[in-house]
């Protein structure tokens, strides 16, 4: 039974909501469509910003040479997924899930309009405005999703699947529109249409707030109103601390651009650390909450290897496209940022596949640790699909045909599918109960510690050679899947209920 099915509490959706989206809860048509343009405005974003960071300064771009604008790039996707630690926490002991969602929406919304203003200063003010509301979005939503099933559920996986579609379509066509904008106006007006896209989601998330599940305005785990208080306090009062320190050591010169992707780097890899020890030393984690806290650190793993790979589509793969693959198809010319979206059109095509195939095999689909397996040799296998366009040739002047960039990214598509939709449902049930929101945000943190590790690799681009580039990354990632598949036996018998 879903959660939707007793109708009795007033902060669950109607009963009737229970099978009215493709027999999934209605509720997620509205966390879908929020996703939509969220995933619009953001990969619709990230797939012009790299190419606006190279670009020279008389074109509108910032002039960074490739290897470094890849690395700042990453480094803002690290400080993105970084933040949703924070996101959590304060849904659950604050907000609620519902509230720090809308907030964080109307952050984002800010940060594109913010860069939309063509000065370098306001750029940097709306990535930062972007990260603190995609910290407070991304890990909530997710956890959202969830509280539309129950644990024993079999569709909750087809409907992960179905709203990891609905993240798709945003990633498909955002890429297009903001891409022909960046190429055809400027980049800011790329921009510009980030801003709306995240607009239209808001409009949407409150229109249809009725058919969520758990949309109390309390937080679940709310702090008693004193220590709230001083909680509020002191995040405002770290928030401008940080900002002064920040300011001051970047005026003396010491916090240099290099230094600040560093410092991101080294935080990505000891906030996860830290997260795993205080929940499993919790005394508000069970002792059965905490044996299945152990398999998720390999999935943990698998998904920081598998999304190096895949955060990579808009950084290292663009710089590559627009430098060394055609862009045309059946002779038709576009952006060379439009390659990001062949990746969210693989992703809209097979997610629907993937959730028909789940719901059909039922109690007899693959487990869950396999499946997010399978995805990270799928990412292995798509850079060392790059291996052969880019090998034996006598200088870097040479143009790749445009299907070795899509049958990369169709690769890529398919194994992001079977990793985030198995690993975001496992995530909702393998977390500790205290720990709801702030489980799915360390999830997250996968994703920041895979872009804090990109941040740093990315910086041999174009300092090796392509194949040595791509070739090493991608037989590390397939390494890693078939370890994974390697302790699938000690996995299927830690993760119970997680099938």
């Amino acid at each position: 039974m879903s959660h939707t099915a007793t109708g009795t509490d007033p902060a669950q959706p109607p009963p009737e909501d229970d099978h009215a989206f493709f027999g999934q809860p209605r509720g997620l048509m509205t966390l879908s469509g929020l996703e939509v343009w969220e995933r619009f405005s953001f990969l619709g974003m990230q797939a012009i910003l790299v190419l606006f960071f190279a670009d020279q300064v008389s074109d509108g771009g910032l002039g960074m040479d490739p290897g470094t604008a890849a690395s700042v790039s990453a480094a803002y996707g690290t400080l993105v997924y970084l933040v949703s630690v924070a996101g959590g926490w304060l849904a659950d002991r604050i907000l609620g899930s519902y509230r720090a969602v809308l907030y964080g929406g109307i952050l984002i919304a800010c940060g594109h309009y913010a860069m939309a203003v063509p000065t370098a200063t306001m750029t940097w003010v709306g990535l930062g405005l972007i990260s603190a509301g995609t910290g407070l979005l991304k890990p909530n939503v997710a956890s959202m999703v969830g509280k539309l099933y129950g644990t024993e559920d079999d569709r909750r996986d087809a409907g992960f699947a179905l709203y990891y579609m609905g993240i798709n379509i945003g990633a498909f066509v955002g890429p297009l529109v903001t891409g022909w904008l960046g190429e055809h106006a400027s980049w800011h007006w790329g921009f510009s249409a980030a801003a709306f896209g995240m607009t239209l989601g808001l409009i949407q998330y409150v229109a249809g707030r009725r058919h969520l599940a758990g949309r109390k305005h309390a937080a679940e785990y709310a702090l008693a109103p004193g220590p709230m208080r001083r909680a509020a306090l002191m995040i405002m009062a770290g928030i401008v601390l940080v900002a002064l320190v920040a300011t001051a050591l970047a005026l003396a010169g010491w916090l240099t651009m290099d230094r600040f992707v560093d410092v991101l780097t080294l935080v990505s890899v000891i906030a996860p650390v830290v997260y795993f020890v205080v929940m499993f030393r919790s005394p508000r984690v069970t002792p059965e909450e905490r044996g299945r806290l152990r398999p998720y650190v390999v999935l943990f793993l698998a998904s920081v290897v598998f999304n190096f790979i895949l955060f990579q589509a808009y950084s290292t793969m663009i710089l590559l496209a627009s430098t060394n693959a055609r862009a045309e198809i059946f002779g038709f010319h576009f952006p060379a940022s439009w390659y990001a979206s062949a990746l969210g059109a693989f992703e809209v095509a097979l997610a629907p596949v993937v959730a028909a195939v789940w719901a059909r095999m039922g109690p007899r689909q693959p487990h869950a640790s396999n499946k997010i397996a399978i995805g990270v040799i799928l990412g292995g296998l798509s850079f060392l699909l790059m291996v052969l366009p880019t090998s034996g040739h006598a200088d870097e002047t040479y143009k790749m045909a445009a299907w070795w960039i899509v049958g990369s990214y169709l690769l890529l598509g398919l194994g992001d599918i079977l990793l985030e939709t198995s690993g975001m449902s496992a995530t909702t049930k393998l977390a500790p109960k205290a720990f709801a929101s702030q489980t799915m945000a360390l999830w997250f943190l996968s994703l920041a510690l895979a872009n804090g590790i990109q941040a740093q690799v990315v910086k041999l681009y174009g300092e090796v050679s392509n194949p040595a580039y791509f070739g090493v990354n991608g037989a590390i990632a397939v390494a890693a899947g078939v370890a994974v598949i390697a302790a699938a036996p000690w996995l299927r018998r830690t993760m119970h209920p997680v099938h």
